[in-house]
């Protein structure tokens, strides 16, 4: 008899269940973080940064089905996994957002120090 590695074990269902549900709620707790932060940057309304929350989710649900699943034979890893938002966007955008963001007090010794002369 062969034996199985522990990697390719399949777990008990109550087991999976439970690992499922955990990895299902953190995913969905930063999915819904980055448009609530995005969205309180921009001053957005209570009805925009639920559009926000609610296209992200859409996004993250259509992207972990192509990936899941694979959408073609170079396209999508078909591996269970669930695709979520990074937050590697959110200082950019909230950057972005800030109108005072990338500029400095002018006073007049820096406004002598471009000019020729």
């Amino acid at each position: 008899m062969s034996q199985v590695h522990p990697v390719d074990e399949v777990l008990p269902t109550p087991k999976l269940f439970t690992l499922g549900l955990q990895h299902v709620l953190v995913m969905y707790a930063g999915a819904v973080a980055v448009p609530l932060i995005v969205g309180r940057a921009l001053k957005l309304e209570p009805a925009d940064v639920a559009f926000l929350i609610s296209a992200d989710l859409f996004v993250c649900g259509i992207v972990t089905l192509i990936q899941s699943l694979g959408a073609t034979q170079w396209f999508g890893i078909r591996l269970p996994v669930m695709m979520g938002v990074t937050f590697a966007a959110v200082g950019p955008m909230v950057a972005m957002a800030n109108p005072m963001a990338g500029r400095r007090a002018r006073g007049p010794s820096s406004a002598r120090s471009w000019r020729r002369g």
